[in-house]
């Protein structure tokens, strides 16, 4: 009887350390997922400044952009295919 009896307590006692385990885990996983999703949001909004700071109209107003000379001749290239080509004789 007592042999039972202890058989009794000690699964008694594994399902208690098993429920705790599983208490433990579930409150690490919803703190996890709530810091997961703090960061989400933080990185969305570091985003948005990021394209703020980079919009042509923030650009245009940047005193180190503002104070630029203009281009006296400026000289465009059109296309990739001639660089490559420039560059290529350049090169040889």
């Amino acid at each position: 009887m007592a042999a039972i009896g202890s058989l009794i307590l000690l699964l008694a006692l594994l399902i208690l350390f098993h429920e705790n385990a599983n208490a433990t885990k579930g409150y690490r996983l919803r703190t996890l997922e709530y810091e997961r999703s703090k960061l989400l949001l933080e990185k969305e909004v570091l985003k948005m400044q990021i394209a703020e700071e980079q919009s042509l109209e923030t650009l245009q107003q940047d005193k180190h952009i503002v104070s630029m000379p203009p281009a006296r001749r400026p000289r465009y290239v059109d296309g990739e295919r001639e660089v490559a080509m420039k560059n290529h004789r350049n090169a040889e």
